[in-house]
């Protein structure tokens, strides 16, 4: 579906101290086909302290190796910015010279159809300016296949995404700002219906507990009413989810199988899909299973840490 004139989204990964998650979302993002053809931004975050410096060395070396993408310019944070700054500041300096561009964190394992995807959604749902994201990975949802190839629904995902100059202008890191005549009833929508926990995210974030550039990047899209389109078979398989990273864990709800082809159906009416939405709010109600489930896997973390 891509014109072979017109230019690739680039990709922006943001890498910090994870040497061997980092090879892995490399080795499978050069798989990528147009992967030859895709410019690479990377911005490595600089050590929060002593103990970080090896590894932080360990991820800069490596990213500096010969990869197989059309350019690569890497950003080496002098100091410590976090996760959420320095995505925001990536994301926004790389808008500042280009139209869309395609985000990735250190931790995610791609499809070799992701960039296709990618980028044939950003190029067909350009003027739609309710489209505000493009997710990468899809809820391992029961009955998948009953769902459309690709669909809308309301939440903005962050493993693995991409979006336009015109949408990411929305971003607001300003909580107070974002949650001014936010109602009762945009609680109730916000957070699909009480069955996920976004709302305990704002508040946290509004407390000072977390730093969470996604949660408000969620919020800025549900203010607009905006949408993100949807693959049905994930092209994103998140790797980090061993207690590694900034927010992970160790369980494997989230696990999915990586398409094996290439999305070529995308819906024609910019609306969210009534049978998506009931598939993931019942994923979201029971994902954590039953109280030995929980017990087991709170167990297994005690024991990683």
């Amino acid at each position: 579906m891509i014109d072979s004139e017109k230019k690739l989204a680039p990709v922006v990964l943001f890498v910090y101290n994870r040497p061997k998650h980092t090879k892995k979302t490399l080795l499978a993002l050069e798989k990528n086909l147009m992967a030859d053809e895709t410019d690479l931004f990377i911005f490595s975050d600089g050590a929060k302290d002593g103990e970080a410096i090896e590894q932080v060395n360990a991820v800069r070396s490596l990213i500096r190796e010969p990869w197989n993408f059309k350019h690569i310019t890497i950003v080496e944070r002098s100091k410590n910015w976090g996760l959420a700054n320095n995505v925001i500041d990536g994301v926004s300096k790389v808008l500042e010279k280009y139209e869309t561009v395609i985000v990735l964190e250190d931790d995610l394992e791609t499809s070799v159809h992701a960039l296709e995807y990618f980028n044939d959604a950003l190029e067909i749902y350009a003027n739609d300016v309710k489209v505000m994201e493009i997710s990468g990975y899809s809820y391992p949802v029961r009955n998948l296949e009953n769902l459309p190839e690709s669909y809308f629904f309301r939440v903005a995902n962050s493993w693995g995404w991409a979006t336009w100059k015109r949408a990411w202008n929305y971003f607001n890191p300003d909580i107070k700002d974002l949650l001014k005549d936010f109602t009762k009833h945009d609680r109730h929508q916000f957070s699909i219906e009480g069955k996920e926990n976004f709302w305990k995210q704002v508040k946290q974030l509004k407390a000072g507990k977390i730093n969470s550039w996604a949660i408000r990047w969620y919020l800025s899209i549900f203010k607009e009413r905006g949408l993100v389109l949807y693959p049905r078979q994930s092209m994103v398989q998140n790797i980090g989810t061993d207690g590694s990273g900034t927010h992970s864990d160790v369980d494997q709800i989230y696990h999915v199988e990586l398409a094996t082809t290439r999305v070529s159906d995308f819906p024609k009416e910019i609306e969210e899909n009534k049978q998506a939405y009931v598939a993931i709010k019942h994923f979201y109600a029971t994902r954590k299973g039953s109280l030995l489930d929980r017990i087991k896997r709170y167990i297994k973390k005690k024991f990683k840490k």
